[in-house]
């Protein structure tokens, strides 16, 4: 045991004057991602009125891990803590000599905090497995790409037939801009979750994200040469990484290869500005976003999203392909977009 192990470790609550520190160490330590940055305690407390627990272990003055979590709380999904809600990856991040006596007083804090709240389960979206012996959910699977230094290399990484589709968008001359606001983004991504049956988001979660983030949260939508817009996506940028997160695709998208041109435009993009990985983001296994993403040859890697149960004796099944939720499905597709649009952030604000 080193010195530095024996130093007495502290457990603490993340206040505002803590934040510079607390994200000041997210930016250094490899385990940590976009989803760990303190600027989402704001959005999940004020956009979503969810209470945040962002827990950080400190020894010798200097921050070592940090752990962000939020309390969901909804009659018809259930009660839970998790880390984080609305993003693909959470749990706890450390540094890499941070040893296993800063994860036990972080999850034993967790623990704490989750009694108390009477919760019926405690999530981690951890990107890697932790606990062997937890409850895990093997739905998600996650799908990370290098980024080669040159654009035209970048291109031929792509499997033949998906580059055929970004040279068919190529050729039917569609255009890639960036956005200044989340409008044709928005009208894009709320129709395409209508027609999926699943309720949006609100345009104020969109927009606060980014001028929370600033350039750190991209618009990039593509349109037809008359500037019809076909297809949107909103991107997180993260140290030498890109994350496209969210996106919303016109009905004509498919037939004018938008989809796949907007992810090269991206790719490309990124690749200028110097990105080396291109994160295409969580994916439920089996369904048709997990094939397109395998089809641009990246391979999947499972997630190990982590539980602990208290007052259930299963993990919660809150997704679309849970067979109890297709009624619904099949109802939410035939409402009008005003009206789905109203009610859907207050469907969704509970699924976290």
């Amino acid at each position: 045991m080193s010195y530095m192990d024996r130093l007495p470790i502290n457990v603490s609550m993340l206040t505002h004057a803590q934040r510079e520190r607390w994200d000041e160490f997210v930016q250094r330590c490899p385990q940590a991602t976009f989803f760990h940055l303190s600027a989402w305690q704001d959005i999940l407390d004020q956009v979503f009125d969810h209470r945040t627990f962002y827990l950080y272990a400190e020894r010798a003055g200097d921050i070592v891990a940090v752990l962000p979590l939020a309390e969901v709380r909804s009659r018809i999904f259930g009660h839970a803590l998790i880390s984080q809600p609305f993003c693909v990856y959470g749990g706890i991040a450390a540094d890499v000599d941070a040893g296993p006596d800063v994860i036990h007083e972080l999850e034993s804090k967790a623990e704490t905090i989750a009694r108390a709240l009477g919760v019926k389960h405690l999530e981690y979206r951890n990107l890697q497995l932790r606990h062997q012996d937890w409850p895990r959910q093997d739905l998600y699977v996650t799908f990370r790409k290098e980024i080669l230094p040159e654009v035209e290399a970048n291109m031929l990484a792509i499997p033949r037939k998906q580059r055929a589709m970004v040279r068919k968008g190529i050729k039917n001359e569609l255009i890639s801009v960036i956005d200044d606001d989340v409008e044709r983004f928005f009208a894009l991504y709320a129709d395409n979750v209508l027609r999926h049956g699943t309720p949006a988001l609100s345009k104020k979660f969109f927009q606060r994200l980014k001028d929370t983030f600033g350039e750190a949260c991209e618009v990039l939508t593509v349109t037809t040469p008359e500037g019809k817009p076909l297809s949107s996506v909103l991107s997180f940028y993260f140290r030498d990484e890109v994350l496209p997160y969210y996106a919303g695709d016109d009905f004509a998208a498919r037939e004018l290869a938008a989809n796949d041109f907007k992810y090269w435009e991206l790719m490309r993009r990124a690749c200028e500005r110097g990105c080396k990985v291109f994160d295409y983001g969580r994916s439920k296994v089996g369904t048709g976003p997990y094939s397109f993403k395998k089809n641009w040859g990246f391979e999947p890697q499972a997630l190990s999203y982590e539980y602990r149960l208290y007052k259930c004796d299963s993990i919660p099944q809150n997704n679309p392909m849970n067979p109890k939720y297709r009624a619904f499905i099949a109802l939410w597709k035939r409402l009008p977009i005003g009206v789905a649009n109203r009610l859907g952030p207050h469907i969704v604000r509970n699924l976290g």
